[in-house]
This record gives C-alpha cells, sequence and structure tokens, in this order.
C-alpha cells in the first residue's frame, strides 16, 4: 500500500516542550501523499500539538522537519503555507461580522490592477466552493448568521480554496451532520485522487477505520501506535490510546426515574423568513431520567434548548419545573430555579478564555461563596478543586488560564460550571463534541451518578451510538417537530427514520 503513497512530509525526534508540560516526546511521523493519514489520542495526547507544529503555528524544541526530502524551518503559518500546508483547526479561526466570502479570502484578497478588491471573483469562487460542498449557502451572507455546523463547512472551504498538497483537517465533523459528513467524505475522495496527503484527526472511531489509509496513535506526547489502516478495529485503537482498560457508558444499574421534574408544552420559535425553527414542541423529563433529543443539524435542537433557556424572547410556549410554571424572563431566573445548560459552543458561550480555570468554574454559582460584600476565596478554591478532581479535569493548576486545558478537559470545565449551580434539570447540547474515548466516558459516567442522585438530563446530540447507549427515552426532532419517541433498546434504524425531513401534506 504505501509504494503508491509517496511520504510528502516527515517528523524525526521531534519534541514540544511547554513550561511544565512536554507535549511531544522524541516522536516520529511519516505523512504519505495521496491517503488519508489518520491521528488518534485522548485530549492532551499530543495531537494538535503536532499538527500545529506542522502548520508552522508552533516550532520544535529539539528534532526537524523535513518536506520532499529537505530539511524545512516553520516560523509562522505562512511559512507553512509556503510549503503548500493548510489547516482547518477544531476550534473556528472566523470573523463572524464578515460574509462567508470574505472569510474563505481573508489574508489573500484577489485584487483588480492591485488597486482595489475583487469581490465580484471572491463571490464567485465562494460559490463554487460552496457548489462542492453542496450547501447552499450564499456568498454574501454573514457568518454570523450561520449555526455552527455551517460555520465548519466555511472553515473546510477556506482550507479548499488555498490548493493545499497537504491538508490537516482536525475534528471536522464534529459539528457537522451525517448528510455533510458524507460529502466532506467524498471531497475527502476527490483530494487523495488528486495526490493531496491528508491528515485527519478525530474521535470517531469507526469514521477513522472508514476513512483513513494509514494510522498513527499518539499517548501522552508519545507514538503507540503506527500503521497502515488494513486489520486495524476499534479495540486495537482503544487498546493503543488507553491501554486495555475499554470504557462503556451504558446504564449498569436499574432504572429508578422519579417524577417529573421539568415539561415543556407547544414551544414555538419563529424563523424571520416564516415557519418555525421550534415547532411546537411538548416533552418532559423525569428526575433521575436521561432523555436523549436526536437528529440532524438544523433540526431545531439547540434553538429549544436556547428557548428553555429564556435566549428568545419572541418564543411561545410553557415550562415548568417540578410541576410549577417557570415564569422567569431571563437567563438567571431560569438558573435560579434550577436549570443549567452547557452550551454546543465551549469557546463561544461556555468559557472566558482569559480567566483561570477556578473562576471559570465558579462563575454561574457566585452567589454560594459570597460573605457580606466579599467572595470567600478559600471557599471557592476549595470547591473548584472538589470539582476538577470529580471530572477528572487534567490541570497542572486551577489558577492556570482555561484557555491552557485541551479541547475535552475545557468541556468539564464547562459540565462542571453548570452542576456548581445545583441544577434540577440539566440541559447537555452535543456533550461530547471534541472529546476522545477515555474523556467521553469519564463525563457520561458523571451523567449516570448524577441521574442516579435524582437530577434530570435533557441532552442534544447527533451521535447515534451515543443516545442509544445513554438514553433512558429517545426524543428525535426533524424540521423543528418532534418526528418520533422510543424507548431505551429500541433499534437504531427505528431511530434514524424518524431522522427524515417532515413532508407536508398536498394541498
Amino acid at each position: 500500500m504505501s509504494e503508491g503513497h509517496p511520504i510528502g512530509l516527515t517528523i524525526r525526534g521531534g519534541v514540544k516542550v511547554y513550561p511544565g508540560t512536554r507535549a511531544l516526546k522524541e516522536v516520529d511521523f511519516d505523512l504519505r501523499m495521496g491517503a488519508v493519514n489518520v491521528l488518534v489520542g485522548e485530549n492532551g495526547a499530543g495531537k494538535s500539538t503536532m499538527m500545529k507544529v506542522i502548520a508552522g503555528v508552533e516550532s520544535l524544541t529539539e528534532g526537524e522537519i523535513t518536506r520532499n526530502g529537505k530539511v524545512v524551518d516553520f516560523h509562522s503559518k505562512a511559512d507553512a503555507v509556503a510549503q503548500g500546508i493548510g489547516i482547518v483547526f477544531q476550534e473556528l479561526n472566523l470573523f463572524p461580522n464578515l460574509t462567508v466570502a470574505e472569510n474563505i479570502f481573508i489574508g489573500r484578497e484577489p485584487t483588480r490592477a492591485g488597486v482595489d478588491i475583487d469581490r465580484e471573483y471572491q463571490r464567485a469562487e465562494t460559490a463554487k466552493l460552496m457548489k462542492r460542498l453542496e450547501q447552499p449557502i450564499h456568498p454574501d451572507t454573514p457568518l454570523g448568521n450561520l449555526r455552527i455546523g455551517q460555520q465548519q463547512i466555511v472553515e473546510i472551504a477556506k482550507a479548499l480554496a488555498q490548493n493545499a498538497e497537504i491538508l490537516i483537517l482536525d475534528e471536522p465533523t464534529s459539528a457537522l451532520s451525517a448528510a455533510e459528513v458524507e460529502v466532506l467524505f467524498r471531497v475527502i475522495a476527490d483530494l487523495k485522487a488528486h495526490g493531496v496527503g491528508i491528515v485527519y484527526i478525530s474521535h470517531r472511531l469507526e469514521e477513522l477505520i472508514r476513512i483513513g489509509d494509514y494510522i498513527t496513535v499518539l499517548r501522552d506526547g508519545e507514538i503507540t501506535g503506527s500503521r497502515p489502516m488494513q486489520g486495524v478495529d476499534i479495540p486495537w485503537i482503544v487498546r493503543a490510546m488507553i491501554g486495555d482498560s475499554s470504557k462503556e457508558f451504558g446504564r449498569t444499574e436499574p432504572a429508578n426515574f422519579g417524577d417529573e421534574v421539568f415539561r415543556a408544552e407547544e414551544v414555538s420559535l419563529p424563523r424571520p423568513g416564516g415557519g418555525y425553527a421550534v415547532d411546537h414542541v411538548s416533552l418532559s423529563v423525569r428526575s433521575g431520567e436521561i432523555v436523549g433529543l436526536y437528529g440532524l443539524m438544523g433540526a431545531g435542537r439547540t434553538e429549544f434548548l436556547e428557548c428553555i433557556m429564556a435566549q428568545h424572547p419572541h418564543s411561545g410556549g410553557r415550562f415548568f419545573v417540578e410541576g410549577k410554571p417557570l415564569t422567569e424572563k431571563d437567563v438567571t431566573g431560569r438558573i435560579a430555579r434550577g436549570i443549567a445548560l452547557i452550551p454546543e459552543d465551549r469557546k463561544r458561550d461556555g468559557l472566558v478564555q482569559i480567566m483561570a480555570i477556578r473562576e471559570n468554574l465558579t462563575l454561574s454559582a457566585l452567589p454560594r461563596f459570597a460573605k457580606f460584600f466579599h467572595l470567600d476565596l478559600k471557599a471557592e478554591a476549595k470547591t473548584a478543586a472538589e470539582f476538577v478532581k470529580n471530572l477528572t479535569i487534567k490541570v497542572a493548576s486551577p489558577e492556570n488560564p482555561v484557555s491552557s486545558l485541551s479541547g475535552g478537559n475545557q468541556q468539564k470545565v464547562v459540565i462542571g460550571k453548570a452542576l456548581m449551580t445545583d441544577p434540577k434539570i440539566l440541559l447537555m447540547d452535543e456533550p461530547s463534541r471534541g472529546i476522545d474515548i477515555g474523556a467521553k466516558a469519564e463525563v457520561f459516567r458523571t451523567m449516570r451518578r448524577l441521574a442516579a442522585e435524582g437530577l434530570g438530563i435533557l441532552f442534544v446530540t447527533s451521535d447515534l451510538d451515543e443516545v442509544l447507549a445513554l438514553s433512558d427515552r429517545i426524543i428525535v426532532m426533524a424540521d423543528g417537530r418532534i418526528t418520533g419517541m422510543f424507548e431505551s433498546g429500541t433499534d437504531a434504524a427505528a431511530v434514524i427514520a424518524a431522522t427524515a425531513p417532515v413532508k407536508e401534506p398536498a394541498a
């Protein structure tokens, strides 16, 4: 297999040291052209660090990089781009106030005779990219008007527009629907056929086996497995990632549901252009129950959670917590009534990146640490340390900025912040987005423990295996409506069938 895939880039003896952390330890890596080079490992294993080194965002502390057999030294991303290397980061690097076309061409705008920007060319090329990615997104659409899944598509288009010879995709499908994933896989197959070398990072192991040609596994900054993909299965990947102890997240104890803790009735959210983003949705959650809200991107799941949290003042419907009407009109009031939300986009909506891990954890629960006119910092630090321990958040110190953590550990900080408000109902929007198999199991075990203690949980996911294994009850949404309700243990085919778009009756 390797004969048809020449090595286009190598790392030899790669070491990357940050203050207090050795992120890469004597790494040897070969990137093959015309192939998908899968890179996998738990959060904090060093995957993103290694890719940032290849993309010129970071420099090696020791070791060397060769490109087509010649030693190269990347001091900036521009140096890597000059060598034909592009990257799509897990955390989006886009400008919400600019249009889709402006985002795709930012920093390399085409000009007319060197005088002004050729916006017509930008629009035309963007339209071609959107057609290639099978997306009905207009080039002049402000990026901030798009959902996160569509923004991820724009980020991928931005990389494709640079005609990279090496393309690094860091969790490219984490916010994509199943249909969008299939489009991306078709684009990847086309790039492979044209000799592009692709590095593909994902925590979705079935996805890796399907698309990969070669696999490299990292654990604690070291490569623990590297081989062609033939014969690789999920148990092999898990052993290389975390040893022999595979983690599961299905229910292991008998269900013990209590009374209804939350109910929504006829919740609706009109779309600006007509129709409904949330179309008269009603559901309930019992104490100790985990309800999975499943569907494709754009089904209205996120908007429904936002309505519960009073983020859409023009929405309609009624809510009840422990049988009492929820009349509070703002987020603070809803938190006080026992509702907490873990948002889909942790970077934008869940964390303050410049603040310490401790400060982020306690941000929504500061009244519990208030002592007259001051905060009891000792009590705050003690409580934060307890949550760090209980959620197994890997930190050097709770006083470090939260931006210093890996994506999975940042997600656990967001979860800890929500739990610190002592909620009665916990809303979780894609809680495993960007989280590796080990961190996912830890988060889901925490959800099981909280449910056993009487917490009601309503979580949104687009991962079928996840919703089937974790949910006590599954509710499917499509086109803003509930299209199916299933008990635990239901057939996967029935759940998938319920995600089909709702057909309007003939006039």
